[in-house]
């Protein structure tokens, strides 16, 4: 039975996710691992293929799983969605160092980078990525295709809404079990902010403590 795994996105990101993918799922002769770029500029990269979306439907393979390497949450759901009509499955990527401790449930697709730690009583919805050295905290809930940069600090009791985008370095202050800390649907927290409170769907917040960005 041959599987086909493809690492859907071949920029950084993407070729970062490659090595965690093949100590994941490599090593065995009936595996094999790939790349899916829909304009792909070369055949091979890092030593595995690289297929278009069309090339790797046509490939035969028993079974097909994908992840979704790229960092714009909207084309994440894009692919997300023409991966489900064309029947092909998501692959979880967890690197081999993770923490992930007590009542955390990981929607599918997720790609948990090395270094992530999540705590206890998480929930995370879909095609959610943690880059190095992120962490989750207890009692936090986040939803489908948010996207935390590297070094994302998420302390306890937070929401953080779907299509979310955290940058590098910032750090989310604890909410309350009554009160959670909210950062709305399609947010962007700045690289390095400090939020303090609540950020409403669709703003950019940047700075310590973290404020709407005015554009001048």
């Amino acid at each position: 039975m041959k599987t086909l795994y493809g690492v859907y996105g071949s920029s950084g990101f993407g070729r970062e996710v490659m090595p965690l993918v093949a100590q994941q799922f490599g090593g065995d002769p009936g595996k094999e691992l790939v790349f899916i770029d829909d304009a792909p500029g070369a055949a091979a990269l890092n030593g595995r293929p690289v297929l278009s979306f069309d090339q790797f439907l046509a490939a035969g393979a028993d079974r097909k799983q994908v992840c979704l390497a790229i960092a714009n949450s909207a084309i994440r759901q894009r692919l997300a969605d023409k991966c489900e009509s064309a029947g092909v499955g998501f692959m979880d990527v967890r690197a081999a160092n993770l923490v992930c401790m007590d009542a955390v449930s990981v929607g599918e697709g997720a790609i948990l980078s090395p270094f992530v730690t999540l705590t206890s009583n998480v929930q995370i919805g879909r095609h959610f990525h943690a880059n190095l050295y992120s962490y989750v905290a207890h009692d936090c809930v986040i939803g489908d295709f948010v996207t935390f940069a590297p070094a994302v600090k998420c302390n306890g009791n937070i929401v953080i809404e779907d299509h979310a985008y955290i940058g590098t370095g910032a750090i989310l202050r604890q909410g309350t079990p009554g009160k959670p800390l909210v950062i709305g649907r399609g947010a962007v927290v700045g690289m390095g902010a400090v939020v303090t409170r609540d950020v409403a769907p669709g703003t950019t917040v940047v700075g310590n403590p973290a404020k709407p960005l005015i554009k001048v």
